[in-house]
């Protein structure tokens, strides 16, 4: 990390989302606020999917697992946001930053997979519904998920392992409210050549096999719905893939203006308005949209609060 003229950084100071002071007050209620209910929302469909034998299918198994990732990577940010807006100097150590960079990325990417998963459980359940048991045994179902932490930890671990080796110079004020790649990178006074090709290669792949996995999905799961005779069942289907093409739009398509756009016209203040949504925002969306308006969920909930009305009683 030290030679010649670089130094060795033992911490750096978050810049925060902004630094208007009559705005921080403000903003630290409204991120509290959503923070609180993002954890409230996810933790809470972990623990309703765990407890309810009906709801022990492949579908909210994986709505259990994207649960799991919005409130990690929510977890890993928000806190750490929230500070830069009641201190004046919001400082985080170099390990702390790396480890916060590694999760992070960790987090990310499996939720971009765990989309990809999820698209693909909905195509078979509506385009061959007579194999879905078949095709999505419990083994299968869990190789899935598997293979979505273990390829997401393995991305992590190579690009966190080549921003280990970067060099930073005295200015150590990353301009952001997290430990993400490009604000890391502007600090460098080293060669960030590999770092840039990482970004490029990966951050291609991670956006781009998701959706062409859920695009592909979709296109066979509309030509089954366009085939259903019922208004009703029509209807019903076309609601469900809406929702869920509306959060893959917002979390993929605030990826891409963040990470896929030339350098030349980043600008790291839009990236950070883009870096919101996914973030904070959509962790907290993801349990209203895949989950509370599922009429299996509710009825769930309302045994379970039956059942501790009875049990109190």
């Amino acid at each position: 990390m030290a030679a010649g003229n670089h130094c060795t950084v033992t911490e750096f100071f978050l810049a925060g989302l902004s630094e208007k002071q009559e705005l921080q007050l403000p903003l630290f209620l409204l991120f509290i606020g959503i923070y609180l209910i993002t954890v409230a929302g996810n933790l809470g469909m972990i623990i309703l999917i765990g407890l309810s034998s009906n709801l022990h299918t492949p579908m909210y198994f994986f709505l259990s697992s994207l649960s799991f990732v919005d409130f990690s990577q929510s977890t890993v940010v928000t806190p750490k946001m929230l500070v830069s807006f009641v201190k004046e100097k919001n400082h985080i150590t170099y390990p702390e930053c790396m480890a916060q960079f590694y999760f992070f990325t960790t987090f990310g990417i499996a939720e971009c997979y765990t989309l990809a998963v999820m698209a693909y459980d909905r195509y078979v359940a509506i385009c061959k519904p007579l194999l879905y048991n078949v095709i999505m045994s419990c083994q299968m179902y869990s190789s899935l998920v598997s293979v979505v932490y273990i390829f997401a930890v393995f991305c992590a671990s190579v690009n966190t392992g080549y921003m280990s080796r970067v060099q930073f110079c005295k200015l150590d004020v990353i301009n952001h409210y997290f430990c993400d790649i490009l604000p890391l990178l502007k600090l460098s006074c080293s060669d960030t050549y590999i770092n840039e090709m990482l970004i490029l290669f990966f951050g291609t792949l991670n956006v781009f096999v998701p959706m062409l996995t859920i695009v592909t999905s979709y296109i066979s799961i509309i030509a089954s719905i366009l085939n259903i005779r019922s208004t009703e069942g029509r209807f019903k289907a076309f609601s469900t893939c809406s929702s869920h093409i509306s959060a893959v739009a917002v979390f993929f398509g605030s990826i891409a203006f963040m990470y896929l756009q030339p350098s030349s016209v980043n600008s790291m203040d839009h990236g950070k308005v883009s870096s919101v949504f996914y973030t904070i925002i959509v962790p907290m969306l993801n349990p209203l949209i895949y989950s509370l308006r599922n009429k299996d969920v509710s009825v769930a909930l309302k045994k379970i609060l039956e059942q501790k009305k009875k049990t109190s009683c």
